[in-house]
């Protein structure tokens, strides 16, 4: 085990990423309704701090190596019966991973988005606390806990800017995940009733030791806890108020929410692989079955609900859909190759998920455009232009007589093209993109693997690529070839900039696949060695008093 050297700046480093958001929203809650400005500036500097300090924590856990942990004890209460926050390598991802989702989203609504609401920027921390939380938490109740505050942040950016559209899809958001909230809640209960304990190392430490009368009652209130996660992760059929969920947000708001659904991923990824692994006595696999054929499930329903989706954002919203099912279903396969490479396409699908909800709205306005008055007179004898201009000669004329050679393309219109050829490419897994290496590492996994429900993952894999090209190829002619005499739309610095980010982002994970792909191996490594996490996290030790320690009685 490897605990975090405690240097004054670095002692409270695993802690720092829940703090900092919850500070950062009080003092904007004490600022008042008004000091937009200020507070813009104190919301940026936050995020862009918190991402800072998420970068910091993975580079301190590589560092490490495979076997590297940070446990932090808020309470200074030993385990189990304190709160613990662990830093692994799974949790120091993860945490990266949400804090570059969140700062796009974030510069992305300084140019609009955020003066839709009073509140915005309170909620965006709140809902930024909630998923360091998650991430970073080491019991089940804290799970919950964060699970709640992201949720409730996440109601509020949902109905943020109004509308009977979002306030009809935000019920339907809110009641699904309440009652999911509530079967978190039951299940909890039912693992402590049998295991004593909340604290997820120790829950796996004496999962082989329940007796096997108990056996049941722990297998249901796993069952019933996977449920909970599962309807967060948009299984199938859980997952119909997604699309008109995500689709009814504002656009900042639906590209946080791409890694909403992959904290439901998450949790299954994080206590599946420590809980029932090949160690586990008589609960050894619980559930993997289950989690195969429902993950292959969502991914069948994602990718058709792909091809029939005529509006980009319905669309975006069933290639989120197909993204947890192709998780869930390698989760289930338990290959640590496998794992490796979906963690891969976790990173790669959220920053793609991310981008193309802002693309939504910006290509949207573009088809909103309204053409100019034309010009139909030049001054000749009061005739139309066109009736009285003769085709240049010498110049390829398209099918209106118009010059396709040294036709200039604007630069925004530029930009929107080749931003969603992109996020296209990447969602699709073409090559030479992130989504075609986590594909491909994905595919050599499951070749290995040389069963039934492997191969039919192989081929919806390949098959929900194909559909996706189809439907994005198809949205992209609607929108790029059918508007040449619109004139071009006006986008602003602050709305391209995170978009670009994005994709740079998922462009760096090609020419670093190698690096990137080393870390997701060790990091299924340690998932498949539960008893590395086991280890770290009980052998936690408090600090001593300040007059114990230095010998006063």
């Amino acid at each position: 085990m490897m605990a975090f050297t405690s240097l004054p700046v670095t002692e409270h480093l695993l802690v720092a990423p829940v703090l900092l958001p919850l500070g950062t929203a009080a003092l904007m809650l004490m600022l008042g309704e008004g000091r937009r400005r200020s507070k813009a500036v104190i919301n940026t500097a936050s995020t862009a701090l918190g991402l800072a300090l998420a970068i910091l924590l993975l580079m301190r856990v590589q560092a490490g190596g495979t076997a590297a942990f940070g446990i932090y004890l808020p309470g200074n209460w030993p385990v189990p019966y304190g709160i613990v926050l662990v830093a692994d390598p799974l949790a120091a991802f993860m945490a990266v991973l949400a804090g570059a989702v969140g700062l796009a989203a974030l510069l992305y609504a300084l140019a609009r988005w955020q003066h839709a609401g009073v509140y915005f920027h309170v909620l965006f921390q709140l809902q930024l606390m909630g998923l360091y939380g998650a991430f970073l938490t080491g019991d089940l109740f804290n799970l919950f806990v964060f699970f709640e505050v992201l949720l409730a942040a996440s109601y509020g950016l949902l109905l943020h800017g109004g509308g009977i559209a979002r306030v009809r899809a935000g019920l339907h958001y809110i009641a699904i995940n309440l009652f999911a909230s509530l079967l978190f809640l039951i299940g909890v209960a039912l693992l402590y009733g049998v295991t004593g304990t909340l604290n997820m190392a120790d829950i796996a430490d004496k999962l082989p030791l329940v007796a096997e009368r108990d056996r049941g009652l722990l297998h249901a209130g796993a069952a019933i806890l996977a449920i909970a996660f599962l309807a967060k992760a948009a299984l199938w059929p859980l997952n119909f108020w997604l699309p008109p969920a995500y689709g009814a947000a504002s656009a900042p708001a639906a590209a946080v929410f791409a890694i909403l659904t992959k904290v439901g991923v998450y949790a299954i990824l994080r206590l599946w692989t420590l809980c029932f692994p090949a160690e586990a006595g008589g609960s050894a696999g619980f559930g993997g079955t289950a989690l195969i054929w429902g993950g292959l499930a969502t991914l069948t329903f994602g990718a058709i609900g792909m091809l029939a989706s005529q509006q980009l954002n319905r669309l975006a919203g069933y290639s989120v859909i197909a993204s947890s099912g192709t998780l869930i279903a390698a989760i289930g396969f338990d290959a640590p190759a496998l794992s490796a490479g979906a963690l891969f396409y976790l990173a790669s699908s959220t920053l793609a998920g991310c981008a193309l909800y802002l693309l939504v709205e910006l290509l949207e306005r573009a088809r909103e455009v309204q053409e100019g008055p034309e010009d139909l007179d030049d001054g000749r004898d009061g005739l139309p232009a066109f009736l009285d201009a003769a085709p240049p000669q010498g110049i390829n004329l398209d099918d209106n007589e118009e010059a396709l050679i040294g036709r200039a393309i604007p630069a925004a219109l530029a930009f929107l093209g080749v931003a969603f050829t992109l996020c296209a490419m990447v969602i699709a897994g073409l090559p030479p993109f992130s989504g075609f290496v986590s594909k491909l590492a994905m595919l050599g996994a499951l070749i290995e693997v040389r069963n039934t429900p492997a191969w039919l993952l192989f081929a919806l894999l390949i098959v929900s690529g194909l559909f996706a090209a189809i439907s994005l190829m198809r949205v992209g002619m609607r929108h790029f070839w059918t508007t040449q005499d619109r004139p071009a739309p006006r986008l602003r610095v602050a709305e391209t900039l995170p978009i670009a980010a994005l994709l740079l982002a998922s462009l760096t994970m090609v020419s670093q696949a190698e690096t990137v792909l080393g870390y997701t191996r060790a990091t299924a490594d340690a998932l498949h060695e539960p008893q590395r996490y086991i280890d770290a996290v009980r052998g936690a030790t408090t600090v001593p008093h300040p007059a114990v320690r230095g010998g006063t009685p």
